[in-house]
């Protein structure tokens, strides 16, 4: 047998270190961010994740609340498909989509030139604001009533200043057109303030030195307002853009107050329809149905929002 020298003779095992355990009186990062992030995640999970999971979940009945003894029966795909087939469900969708097509860059045209008037170096700028909040502060149901009563046919100012003018009267909530009309230049009247502000906030980022130089450099008000203020300002704008498409996808206060979706259906949207079918008719299987297009719909523009945003800042 080979002997062994002191040289040669194996030592002790190498002792590994214990990682000290930590308590959640004393936690680790990790323990931490999950302490942290842990109310967020339920309370979305409460108010998000749990009322579109059961909303998708009731698509799939047959669940009417009309009559006494009704029982909710699994119907698979056929609410999908009757809505898919429903005149009115396409009508809502068409007015839903062109009331944000209308509004959301006309919010966007009547915010800008308020929020760059907010922003101007004088001292009285406080009114200037406070009128910004003031429309975007209303209930969007009072702003509905208030405009319902300036375009009245009988009583409105609308109509009295056409009088005065000498002028027949127009019925502008009575017609399909003027309907129309008249719920969209409330809606930009009543979100051009919220998109002024989100502006108003970009625009106190930008630099005043960069200003400063362009003057030095000879720069126009408009070459500066092109070359500076605009693409300083995308983010804010994207960011404004995203809010107010999403809720003029949900529009429901303002037609409501209005026309009530009159006349005929000319002003009636997907939320009222939802609104309609689930509350009047009590049908919530086929309201679920509905709603769930509406979220995809939303989901889809989001999505595109959201691609546009990460392509212009991989630019």
């Amino acid at each position: 047998m080979p002997t062994l020298t002191p040289d040669s003779a194996p030592g002790p095992a190498p002792v590994r270190a214990m990682r000290p355990t930590r308590s959640l009186a004393d936690p680790s990062d990790g323990q931490l961010a999950v302490l942290l992030l842990l109310p967020a995640a339920l309370l979305l999970g409460l108010i998000v994740v749990y009322p579109i999971g059961r909303l998708l979940y009731n698509a799939f009945f047959d669940i009417r609340l009309s009559g006494v003894d009704a029982v909710p029966a699994f119907v698979g795909l056929r609410n999908f498909i009757d809505v898919l087939h429903d005149p009115d469900f396409w009508n809502a969708t068409r007015n839903t989509l062109l009331i944000a097509a209308i509004t959301v860059p006309g919010a966007f045209l009547v915010g800008l030139p308020l929020a760059l008037l907010a922003n101007m170096p004088f001292k009285l700028r406080w009114p200037i604001r406070l009128a910004l909040l003031m429309p975007w502060a209303l209930p969007l149901a009072f702003s509905g009533l208030i405009f319902a009563w300036f375009f009245n046919t009988d009583y409105g100012i609308v109509n009295d200043i056409l009088r005065r003018l000498g002028f027949a009267p127009v019925s502008f909530l009575l017609m399909p057109g003027w309907a129309f009309a008249a719920v969209c230049l409330t809606t930009i009247w009543k979100t051009s303030s919220f998109v002024a502000l989100i502006l108003l906030a970009g625009l106190q980022t930008i630099p005043r030195s960069l200003y400063e130089a362009a003057e030095v450099d000879g720069a126009s008000k408009w070459q500066q307002f092109r070359y500076i203020t605009l693409p300083m300002l995308v983010p804010s704008i994207v960011v404004a853009m995203i809010f107010r498409t999403i809720t003029a996808l949900q529009t429901f206060d303002i037609p409501f107050t209005m026309t009530h979706g009159g006349p005929g259906n000319s002003t009636m949207t997907l939320a009222m329809l939802i609104n309609t079918t689930t509350i009047d008719y009590l049908d919530v299987g086929y309201g679920s149905a509905q709603a769930a297009f509406m979220f995809l719909i939303s989901l889809a523009i989001s999505v595109f929002y959201l691609r546009f945003v990460r392509g212009g800042g991989d630019k």
